[in-house]
């Protein structure tokens, strides 16, 4: 399984550690992936996804999982985000 964020598509990046006499070492900066479950209002199901603790933080500042799907780009999203987000706006088109 990749280290992949499923809501912002974070991954991770490469990059050296730098002493004081300038030696470079190769290292890798991993995003900080949680295991979270998520409840989404407008399907009323729970949804268990990895994501990022940033994310997370977006996730509550858009107000709530549905805010952000529907907000969010489909490149960055995970193929079981993309079929929430389709439902979800299926159930919006209904009502």
């Amino acid at each position: 399984m990749t280290r992949r964020c499923d809501l912002t598509g974070t991954l991770p990046l490469s990059g050296q550690l730098r002493s004081h006499a300038e030696n470079k070492t190769k290292r890798k900066f991993r995003p900080n992936l949680c295991n979270v479950t998520l409840i989404s209002d407008a399907l009323g199901k729970k949804v268990r996804l990895r994501v990022t603790a940033r994310a997370l933080k977006t996730v509550e500042h858009r107000g709530g999982l549905d805010a952000f799907l529907l907000k969010a780009r489909n490149e960055d999203l995970s193929a079981e985000c993309l079929k929430i987000k389709r439902e979800l706006q299926k159930a919006k088109k209904a009502a």
